[in-house]
C-alpha cells in the first residue's frame, strides 16, 4: 500500500467517525452509520483484500467505540467485515467481467443494507434487539442505506475530481 492510500483511508475513516459519533440514535438505540459510506470509498480507492481487511477492522473498532446500541460492539465489527468484503467482491467481479461502471449510489445502498442485516442479525443472536427486526429495518436500515448512497456519490465525486479515486465503480 502506498502512503497516499493509507492517508486517504485514514482521513475518510476519521470523517466517518465524526459523523458516526455525533449522529443521534433513532430507534431503540440504533443510529444511522455514516462511517460505512467512508469505509466503502476507502476500500474502493485500493481494492485489495489486505487493505480491505485493515480498513474494515479499523472501521469496526471505531464503530464499536461510538455505538449507542447496548452490546453493539461485536455486531459493529461483524457488520463492517461483512459489508466491506461485500464491496470488495462486487468490485472484483466487475473487474473480472470487464464491466466499466456500477453507480456508486447503488453499491452504497446495497452494501449498507447488507451491513444492516449483518448488524441486526448478529445483535439479535448475541444481545437481543430492542425492537422488532422489521421495525428496525424499515426505521433505521433503509433510511441509512438511502442516506449512505447519497453520501457515497457526493464524496466519490469530490475524490474523483482530485484524481485520488480511480475505480471501476462510477457515481
Amino acid at each position: 500500500m502506498k502512503t497516499k492510500d493509507v492517508t486517504t483511508a485514514s482521513l475518510l475513516l476519521a470523517m466517518g467517525m465524526v459523523l458516526h459519533a455525533f449522529t443521534p440514535a433513532i430507534l431503540g438505540g440504533v443510529k444511522p452509520d455514516f462511517l460505512l459510506a467512508m469505509m466503502f470509498i476507502a476500500i474502493l480507492i485500493h481494492p485489495i483484500p489486505s487493505h480491505t481487511f485493515v480498513v474494515t477492522i479499523a472501521a469496526g473498532i471505531i464503530a464499536a467505540l461510538t455505538t449507542s446500541f447496548p452490546g453493539g460492539q461485536l455486531p459493529s465489527i461483524i457488520d463492517k467485515l461483512g459489508s466491506g468484503f461485500f464491496v470488495l467482491l462486487v468490485e472484483m467481479f466487475l473487474l473480472k467481467q470487464n464491466r466499466k461502471f456500477l453507480p456508486l449510489a447503488i453499491l452504497g445502498f446495497c452494501a449498507t443494507f447488507v451491513s444492516g442485516v449483518l448488524f441486526l442479525g448478529s445483535a439479535a443472536i448475541i444481545v437481543g434487539l430492542p425492537a422488532p427486526m422489521g421495525a428496525l429495518m424499515a426505521g433505521v436500515v433503509l433510511p441509512t442505506a438511502i442516506a449512505n448512497s447519497v453520501v457515497c456519490g457526493v464524496v466519490a465525486q469530490v475524490l474523483r475530481s482530485t484524481r485520488i479515486f480511480k475505480t471501476q465503480v462510477s457515481v
